[in-house]
C-alpha cells in the first residue's frame, strides 16, 4: 500500500512559525495542517481510508461555505472591513480543524 499523499498538507505547518517571526497573526492558521501529519501518515491507502477523506473534505466544504457566507454577510452589514483578513483566515483554520476532526472520527467510529 501506498502512504497517502494528502498527509504531505501536513508539511505546511510549519508556515505557521512564519507569525511569531513576522509578527502577522494570519500564519497561525497553518499550524492546524500538522494535524494531517498523524491524522493521514503511517496508514496505507484503501477504500476505506478514500472514503473517509471524501467524506471529510464535504464537510470542510459545508463548513467553508456557511462560514465564509455569515463573515461576508456581517461584514457588509456593520461595514467592518479590517475584519476581512481576520474572517478569512478564521475561515482558513476552520476548514482544516473540521477536515481533521472528521476524518479521525470517521476512522474510529465509522459513518
Amino acid at each position: 500500500m501506498q502512504r497517502n499523499k494528502v498527509g504531505y498538507l501536513g508539511l505546511l505547518g510549519f508556515f505557521g512559525l512564519l507569525g511569531p517571526v513576522t509578527g502577522h497573526s494570519g500564519f497561525y492558521g497553518f499550524f492546524g495542517f500538522f494535524g494531517l501529519l498523524s491524522a493521514l501518515w503511517g496508514r496505507g491507502s484503501d477504500e476505506r481510508v478514500d472514503a473517509n477523506i471524501d467524506r471529510a473534505c464535504r464537510d470542510a466544504f459545508i463548513f467553508s461555505i456557511v462560514a465564509s457566507t455569515l463573515f461576508l454577510a456581517y461584514i457588509a452589514a456593520l461595514g467592518a472591513q479590517g475584519l476581512l483578513t481576520a474572517a478569512f483566515s478564521v475561515v482558513f483554520a476552520g476548514n482544516v480543524v473540521v477536515f481533521v476532526v472528521s476524518f479521525i472520527l470517521r476512522d474510529r467510529w465509522g459513518e
